[in-house]
């Protein structure tokens, strides 16, 4: 019995050892701790204002960003004649890396303390530097909806957006977070795959798969990162302007190269 024992035990070494082996090893390439006094433009612009539900409200006014008590914190509110030229209904401050900061194959991981309101849609994402939409295809870090407790994270691509291809392999997971605490949201972007995590704990993964139709597995370009407090779409539904404004506060992020061995 004591040899049997031994055995299993020696078995289970053998099998951590192999899968330890097996993880992906990273080198940290870049880092933001925002403890200055406002946002490094050499490293982050503010997202301009586009047609498409999740940047339609995004302004450049300068009080929907801060950078205090070492987070970046993104505000959305009702306008109200706070930006008088301005006629959008709401505004939302969001910034990205694009053309400054990127990453091909590696991990992204982002610690994030997540406002919560009617309409509130506060999300992390990677889009590539080249290529139309969705053929670079999008990964999507964290998004979170009005008041849920759990965090959505979701690839596309031409596979699954033009060619309806999301459930071969699935192509999106959720996982629980801290309603009123910092999470973290991260991703690895592998040869083979999309590992996403949420405070350490695997999510879901979305596999590099065989098939003969176009644009599964379009990751491993340069990817820019995005962080949106945004407000109001066809999948986060109206606002309530009584539970605005809503921030989202953001107190670290790291960029991690993939290790090649």
């Amino acid at each position: 019995m004591k040899t049997m024992k031994m055995l299993a035990a020696l078995c289970g070494c053998c099998l951590m050892m192999t899968a330890q082996a097996q993880q992906a090893m990273y080198d940290l390439v870049w880092e933001d701790n925002f403890s200055g006094r406002t946002f490094d433009e050499q490293c982050w612009s503010k997202i301009p204002r586009g047609g498409a539900d999740w940047n339609r409200h995004m302004s450049d006014a300068d009080f929907l960003y801060e950078v205090k008590d070492g987070n970046l914190v993104l505000h959305g509110t009702v306008n109200n004649g706070k930006v008088p030229q301005d006629t959008a209904r709401f505004i939302t401050g969001g910034l990205f890396t694009k053309g400054k900061v990127n990453i091909g194959y590696g991990k992204v991981e982002v610690c994030a303390k997540l406002g919560r309101a009617q309409g509130a849609w506060p999300a992390i994402w990677m889009l590539p530097e080249t290529g139309k939409w969705p053929n670079g295809g999008e990964i999507d870090i964290m998004e979170h909806l009005n008041h849920d407790s759990i965090a959505y994270q979701t690839v596309h691509s031409y596979y699954t957006h033009i060619l309806k291809e999301k459930n071969n392999p699935p192509h999106g997971g959720t996982g629980t977070i801290d309603r009123d605490g910092y999470n973290t949201y991260g991703v690895e972007i592998l040869p083979d795959s999309l590992v996403f995590s949420i405070n350490g704990q695997r999510t879901f993964a979305y596999p590099r798969i065989e098939t003969d139709k176009e644009g599964q597995y379009p990751f491993g370009t340069p990817y820019y990162l995005l962080i949106d407090m945004q407000i109001e779409g066809s999948w986060v539904g109206k606002a309530n302007p009584e539970e605005l404004p809503v921030e989202m506060m953001v107190d670290w992020v790291k960029i991690y190269k993939l290790r090649e061995e």
